[in-house]
């Protein structure tokens, strides 16, 4: 996938907005790279990230495993116990949580087209099929909303349950992270967000959304299992309070205690997209 581009030019979209001319759609769509440089699709750096060196900040590394299939988590549960008593998701969602995932962090928009959501974590006791809610954090989405079928520069957040293995970031981990973790000083977004907001630290911790990428490597891994046409790029991030391009943005703190919470052995999983989905 290519780079975020290095310009600081700004895009103004209105965060009110629910349309766009074809025309500027199409303007968008081609210059996604500097409109949109906050996340999703595009992530740089000037490094590639094959070449860093990825850590465990603590606990066991986390296994490499085949990559999810879009919208499928590995090793679902045809009508397991996994995801009974998550309100608000429906059946097929429920069916695509792996039988073994003790942590689901649910994400939740507004409304097909709105880039606001809200973000519950769930985590069920070995051996129980019960689902014990977290804190309700607010987030952002993609500046067009949502869409089952994600495509490189649409501003929209793919719909699905995928699995979260790895994570990484400009500053160190927090102290009690569990996940592979890939401190990086190209973890650096640049210019101006879809209001014109600052970009600085948006990428100070991240959280690699298993969307088209190959599980086990840093989130700055450009292998695209899936092509490019359908974007990658698709984290958890520092939230810098507007739209993103395609992730999933949240405030400093909910990011730390994601980082210290999320554990590879208990199988994380997102899900992901419109109420009820």
């Amino acid at each position: 996938m290519a780079r975020h581009a290095q310009c600081r030019a700004r895009t103004r979209l209105s965060r009110r907005s629910k349309a766009v001319s074809g025309l500027a759609l199409s303007t968008l769509v081609g210059t996604a790279l500097w409109a949109w440089p906050a996340s999703g699709d595009d992530h740089s750096g000037g490094t590639d990230a094959k070449s860093t060196t990825s850590t465990t900040a603590s606990g066991p590394d986390t296994p490499r495993t085949p990559a999810a299939a879009p919208k499928t988590a590995p090793n679902a549960a045809p009508n397991g116990p996994a995801g009974r008593q998550i309100p608000g998701l429906s059946e097929a969602a429920r069916k695509r949580i792996p039988a073994n995932s003790r942590q689901v962090l649910v994400v939740t928009g507004k409304g097909m087209d709105s880039f606001e959501s809200r973000v519950v974590l769930y985590t069920r006791a070995e051996g129980s099929d019960d689902w014990t809610p977290g804190p309700v954090w607010g987030a952002h989405n993609a500046a067009h909303g949502w869409t089952d079928d994600h495509r490189y520069g649409d501003l929209r957040s793919p719909i699905g349950v995928f699995s979260l293995t790895d994570a990484g970031g400009r500053l160190a981990a927090p102290e009690g992270t569990r996940f592979p973790y890939d401190r990086n000083n190209s973890f650096v977004a640049d210019g101006t967000g879809v209001d014109g907001e600052p970009l600085a630290g948006a990428f100070d911790y991240v959280i690699a959304i298993n969307y088209n990428r190959e599980p086990g490597t840093s989130p700055m891994d450009k292998q695209r299992p899936w092509g490019d046409a359908k974007g990658g790029g698709v984290w958890l991030h520092v939230d810098h309070d507007g739209p993103t391009q395609g992730c999933v943005s949240l405030k400093p703190k909910v990011m730390r205690e994601l980082l210290r919470t999320l554990d590879p052995d208990l199988h994380p999983v997102i899900v992901m997209g419109p109420a009820h989905y």
